[in-house]
């Protein structure tokens, strides 16, 4: 019997073409006396909207005659039963014809321009004969799935016979029903007779989950013999008439199914006619759901009367053909349940751009997803929405243009708007698994441009690279880092501050190549934003990214905390006090022994001077390169400087004044040994005393001086610990001149010998 059915619905429903962007019912049909309304589609292009539409009647030669069009003319027959109207803003017009005669009927087309010039859609329209009006014949008209009820009056005399239903097969009777309970099996559970009223006059016969099977000729009557009073009844079930629905490719297009509320808790389906033998189930409301149509299909109940819309989006060419919303406690199409129809026209031709159905993108990365819109509604809100596959489908939405976000996708979600081009892109980062599915884009326009895209989740690494979070301090510099790689060379490159109305773009430095990518050359760059001084506004999140002209790329975004400055305490401050309390010490005593040097001898405290001079200027030097490198070096750098520099100057301090004294005492010893005038010293003994002086410099602790001043039995030893000296011998006296001559040699030779006491460890 199903198969029956679809059968029947082939007919009415039959296949059509798509060459032609204009479309409309291939077949129209009615009685005599009746009117009809003609709806015809066309692409709503700026030049559609305001070029010519007729309907014209095809003649046998081929040729189209105009009988009305949208510039006025009507022909004579049809004046003052036809009407064509245009509705330019659905890109739709529409003939109305009433007063329908046999005459009527032929083939037609509804077009655009001039008559046979391709744009227009074959109608045929089929005027029957009012079955009405036949043999005293009462008809009824219904649709499948629905209930008639039909009356039988009775003669008086006829109030007590039994009351029979019967259904004409061919020229044989077949009883349906009677007043015994008795009910064919075709129509168990579906029908019932009624009498009504005390006077049994009338009865009445119910008949429920019409199918078009039950469609025929029918008469009822009281009593049994052939003169009981009998009526006639047509009863015709009509398939539902399609209703055109015209989208464009890669939009969407709505299904508003009414069913009525005796259906209202009943499970409901749309279904897809294909082969001309299967009504496939696209979706239910218990649950399924056609794979083809996953991620763009939505399934929505509108009221309690049982009104539902289905919303099907990312139109494809195979989406056209004939569709079935019904009601049954199974989900499915069956015979004798209410259906609607509609027949749906996919025009090729379409204004929606082309844009990527699958976007996919890294963990961790990004993606960037361009929605088309209506370019004449610029100033629609704009929305986008994670399509769910709960049990009916639902689309949450997680952005708006006007400012919403929500909570779980601040600052990973940004909706940017691009006045004048038709298109806005949202882009979403921070990308888990979790992100994979469908998502939607929107406005509270034009329906026709929502569209659907796909986002999957792959295998690899972010292309941009950043720091993780990151915690600033209110007054302080913070410098943010992205590296690029050579890839992105030729984009503009950005950092913005994303808000809830956007990521709006603030200045960056590019710092040259970055050092980031191993196998690239100098095209990566390494770009920076510098938050100097870092304010408490500041918090929040940050991306880097890239674009090319209008179009988005990748992004990376990064979370700024900011804290208050910490002030340091009391207990702070006291450790560094003491600690730097050794070094003030250790300063002072050298610059108090320096002073006392200064007092013994100012020529020594002169050469003394500077040599702490330039051993101060050493440290100062140090402190600067110090004070140059990271500030966690720079305090002990600073405690070992302050610390060295007076240990060296007293350890400098403590060789020079050894020396010297070593000097003086050797002068000394030597005056007294040429006091007693002897005079016997040779040059030789003064180099001896020259590679003494140098020697001593060095570091000796104590060293015992030997002087030979002439006989082999003559000797005086001296030493730093020692003060007496044994008394010589006297020996012979020379001239007073030798004497001194020998002396003022003396004198210069300890000279040299302090002087290159001094300048040893200098160099060295």
């Amino acid at each position: 019997m199903l198969l029956f059915a679809l059968t029947c619905l082939l007919v009415v429903f039959p296949a059509i073409s798509t060459k032609s962007p204009i479309f409309g019912p291939q077949e129209v049909s009615s009685v005599e006396g009746n009117s009809v309304s003609i709806t015809c589609y066309y692409p709503p292009t700026s030049v559609n909207r305001h070029t010519r539409k007729y309907w014209c009647r095809q003649g046998a030669s081929g040729r189209c005659t105009t009988l009305i069009s949208s510039e006025g003319y009507v022909s004579n027959s049809y004046t003052g039963r036809a009407n064509l109207t245009n509705f330019p803003e659905n890109g739709t017009f529409v003939v109305n014809i009433a007063q329908l005669s046999r005459d009527d009927s032929g083939r037609y087309k509804c077009g655009l321009g001039i008559n046979g010039r391709g744009l227009s859609f074959d109608v045929s329209l089929e005027v029957s004969q009012d079955p009405g009006l036949l043999n005293n014949t009462e008809v009824y008209t219904v649709d499948v799935g629905r209930t008639v009820t039909i009356n039988c009056p009775i003669k008086s005399e006829d109030a007590e016979k039994k009351k029979s239903f019967y259904k004409m097969i061919g020229e044989n009777p077949v009883l349906i029903t009677d007043t015994t309970s008795y009910v064919s099996p075709n129509y168990k559970g579906r029908i019932h007779l009624d009498i009504h009223g005390t006077d049994q006059l009338m009865f009445i016969i119910v008949i429920n989950q019409l199918r078009l099977s039950d469609a025929g000729m029918y008469f009822c009557q009281a009593g049994v013999d052939s003169q009981a009073d009998k009526k006639n009844v047509n009863l015709q079930v009509l398939a539902p008439e399609p209703e055109l629905v015209y989208g464009d490719l890669r939009g969407s297009v709505t299904f508003n199914c009414a069913l009525g509320p005796e259906v209202a808790n009943l499970p409901k389906f749309l279904c897809r006619v294909s082969n001309g033998e299967n009504c496939d189930i696209l979706i239910n409301t218990l649950g399924k759901r056609a794979p083809a149509f996953e991620g763009r299909i939505l399934l929505s109940p509108k009221d309690k009367n049982g009104l539902l819309s289905v919303l099907i989006t990312g139109l494809r060419k195979e989406d056209a053909g004939r569709y079935l919303c019904g009601a049954h406690p199974d989900g499915q199409l069956q015979e004798g349940w209410p259906i609607q129809a509609w027949q749906l026209f996919v025009n090729e031709e379409s204004t929606i751009p082309r844009s990527p159905t699958v976007v996919k993108g890294v963990a961790g990365g990004s993606v960037a997803v361009v929605c088309p819109y209506n370019p004449k509604e610029s100033k629609s809100i704009k929305y986008w929405c994670r399509w769910e596959g709960t049990q009916n489908g639902h689309c949450p939405l997680l952005v708006e243009s006007d400012g919403l976000v929500q909570e779980q996708y601040e600052g990973r979600l940004a909706l940017h708007q691009e006045p004048g081009n038709g298109t806005y892109t949202v882009i979403l980062n921070q990308l888990t698994s979790q992100d994979a599915g469908f998502y939607w884009c929107l406005t509270n326009g034009d329906t026709r441009w929502r569209t659907t895209v796909e986002i999957k989740i792959i295998e690899g690494e972010p292309n941009l690279k950043v720091p993780g979070n990151v915690t600033a301090v209110v007054g302080e510099t913070l410098k943010l880092p992205c590296h690029f790689p050579c890839k992105f060379y030729s984009y503009e490159k950005y950092w913005c501050k994303w808000s809830n109305k956007g990521c709006q773009a603030l200045p960056s430095q590019d710092e040259g190549p970055s050092q980031a990518f191993v196998n690239c050359d100098q095209n990566s760059r390494l770009v920076s934003l510098t938050l100097n001084p870092v304010t408490k506004a500041d918090e929040g999140w940050y991306w880097c990214g890239v674009k090319q002209d209008h179009a988005y790329g990748e992004t990376a975004a990064i979370y700024v905390a900011v804290e208050e400055k910490k002030v340091a305490g009391s207990r702070d401050a006291s450790p560094a006090k003491a600690d730097a309390a050794p070094d003030e010490k250790v300063l002072e005593s050298g610059v108090q022994e320096i002073e006392n040097k200064a007092v013994q001898d100012p020529r020594l405290f002169a050469e003394e001077k500077a040599v702490a001079d330039a051993g101060d200027q050493a440290g100062g030097s140090r402190a600067s390169v110090d004070s140059s490198s990271s500030e966690e070096q720079g305090g002990s750098s600073r405690a070992l400087v302050s610390t060295l520099v007076p240990l060296g100057l007293v350890l400098a301090l403590g060789a020079v004044a050894v020396g010297v004294a070593r000097a003086r005492h050797r002068k000394n010893v030597d005056r007294v040994s040429i006091g007693s005038y002897r005079t016997d010293i040779s040059m030789s003994d003064f180099e001896n005393s020259r590679e003494f002086g140098a020697n001593d410099n060095m570091g000796a602790s104590s060293i015992t001086q030997e002087t030979s001043l002439g006989g082999k039995d003559g000797f005086v030893a001296t030493t730093e610990s020692t003060t007496e000296t044994k008394e010589p011998k006297k020996a012979k006296r020379s001239s007073k001149e030798e004497a001194e001559m020998v002396y003022r040699d003396f004198l210069l030779q300890s000279s040299t010998v302090a002087t290159e006491a001094q300048d040893g460890p200098r160099e060295a």
